[in-house]
C-alpha cells in the first residue's frame, strides 16, 4: 500500500513520524511524505525532520508564506501536480492548517481516497480560519479519524456515519511515548539556567492575537509582569516576530523585562523538555494545549474558545481571552485542580497502530473501520 502524506506545518511533521513509525512496523508499504512549504523557516521545518529521525521530504513545494487566498491557491495548485504523477492508495491529512484544505480539496478532485487525522475537532468559532479548514476536510474525506470522544459527537452532529468515522486516539499522545526518552534527555532548560518548575512558558503565534494590537499588547505587558515574579521563556514564532517589529513601544517593554528570555524557535524535544519542565504554559496554540496535559503541566490558554474542551472541562486548562492584564495574571496564578498528565481524554497512546490497522483492512474508503 502506498501512503501520500501532506504536511505543511511543524505540529504535522511530529503527526507524520508516529504515522511513518506505525506504517514500517506494520510493514504496511511505502509513506511519501510531501511538504508544501507552509513552514519554510529551519526552526519551524528542517530542523524538525531531523530530530524526529524523518528523510527530508523528497517532494517541497515551497509555497512560504502569504495571504489564505494566495497560500492556499498555491498549494492546491502544486498538490494537484504532485497527485496526478504519485500514485497513492491513500492521502494522509492531519489538523487544520491551509495545507490540510488544500490537500483535502485536490486529492478528492482527484477522486483519491482521503483520510483526516484529528477529525471532528470544533471550537466552533468560524472566526478561526483553522475552523473553516477543520469542517471542509472532514466534508470531503473519505474516513475521519477521530481522537477523542468529544470530537466523535461533532462528527455525528453533522451528519457523518459511523462507518465512515473511528474513534483512534490522539497521535500527539503517541508522540510524547515513542519520544520520550530524547524528551528526558533534553538539556535546554539547564542550558538556559533555570530550573525545573521555576519558570514559565509562554507561546503566541494565532493572528488573532498577534494581528490585533490591543491584544498583543495586552498580552506582551502581561508577560512583562509575569516576568517579575518568575523566569519566563517565549520561544518566538516568525509571526510573533514580524507583529512587535509594528509596535516599537511592546519591543521596548520586552527588552526591559530582565527575566524574560526570549529565544527562538526550539525543535520537538526542546519544547516538551520545556513544556514538561516549566510550572505553567500560557498559550494560543492547539498544540501546546494538548502537550501541557500530556506532561502533566497546567495550562492558560490565551483564547476566547478551545478546541479541546475536554481539557477544560476536567480543570487541566483555563481559557482566558487576553482581554486585561489582570486577567491573564489572575489566571497564571489560578489553582489547577485535576490530575494531570494521565492522557485518558486522548487514548491509550497507540493511535499511529490504529489508524494504520484501519487503512490496511479498507477496500474502499466507505468501509466501517471502526476500531476504538
Amino acid at each position: 500500500m502506498r501512503f501520500l502524506t501532506i504536511v505543511g506545518a511543524r505540529p504535522q511533521f511530529v503527526k507524520a513520524a508516529v504515522l511513518s513509525k506505525a506504517i514500517q512496523d506494520a510493514d504496511a508499504g511505502e509513506h511519501l511524505i510531501v511538504h508544501t512549504g507552509q513552514h519554510y523557516d529551519d526552526n519551524m521545518s528542517a530542523n524538525f525532520f531531523y530530530d524526529l529521525g524523518l528523510e527530508a521530504p523528497k517532494i517541497n513545494l515551497n509555497i512560504g508564506s502569504g495571504t489564505h487566498g494566495v497560500q492556499t491557491g498555491r498549494i492546491l495548485a502544486g498538490l494537484e501536480e504532485v497527485l496526478l504523477k504519485e500514485p497513492s492508495d491513500w492521502v494522509v491529512l492531519y489538523g487544520d492548517t491551509n495545507s490540510t484544505l488544500a490537500g483535502a480539496l485536490a486529492a478528492a478532485k482527484l477522486h483519491r481516497p482521503v483520510c483526516h487525522i484529528e477529525a471532528g475537532v470544533r471550537s466552533f468559532d468560524r472566526g478561526m480560519p483553522e475552523e473553516i479548514n477543520r469542517i471542509l476536510t472532514d466534508r470531503v474525506s473519505d474516513l475521519l479519524f477521530a481522537p477523542t470522544e468529544t470530537a466523535v459527537s461533532n462528527l455525528r452532529a453533522e451528519g457523518v456515519r459511523d462507518s465512515q468515522m473511528s474513534l483512534v486516539g490522539d497521535v500527539m499522545f503517541d508522540a510524547t511515548r515513542v519520544y520520550a526518552k530524547q524528551i528526558q534527555d533534553c538539556t535546554i532548560v539547564s542550558d538556559l539556567g533555570l530550573e525545573t518548575k521555576e519558570f514559565a512558558l509562554i507561546t503566541v503565534h494565532r493572528a488573532e492575537n498577534t494581528d490585533n494590537p490591543v491584544r498583543l499588547a495586552v498580552i506582551v505587558k502581561a508577560l512583562c509582569e509575569l516576568a517579575k515574579e518568575i523566569p519566563t521563556v517565549l520561544p518566538l514564532h516568525p509571526r510573533t516576530r514580524a507583529a512587535l517589529e509594528r509596535h516599537q513601544e511592546l519591543k521596548d517593554c520586552m527588552a526591559r523585562a530582565r527575566s524574560l528570555r526570549v529565544i527562538a524557535p526550539v525543535g520537538y524535544f526542546a519544547m516538551s523538555a520545556l513544556e514538561r519542565e516549566s510550572r505553567f504554559i500560557l498559550t494560543d496554540s492547539g498544540g501546546v494545549q494538548k502537550e501541557a496535559y500530556f506532561h502533566g503541566t497546567p495550562c492558560l490558554i490565551l483564547r476566547d474558545t478551545t478546541e479541546w474542551p475536554e481539557l477544560v472541562q476536567i480543570g487541566a486548562s483555563l481559557l482566558c481571552p487576553p482581554t486585561s492584564v489582570k486577567a491573564i495574571l489572575n489566571g497564571a496564578r489560578f489553582r489547577f485542580d485535576a490530575a494531570l498528565g494521565i492522557g485518558s481524554c486522548f487514548g491509550s497512546g497507540d493511535a499511529g497502530n490504529r489508524i494504520v490497522s484501519a487503512l490496511l483492512g479498507c477496500d474502499r474508503p466507505t468501509i466501517s473501520t471502526a476500531v476504538a
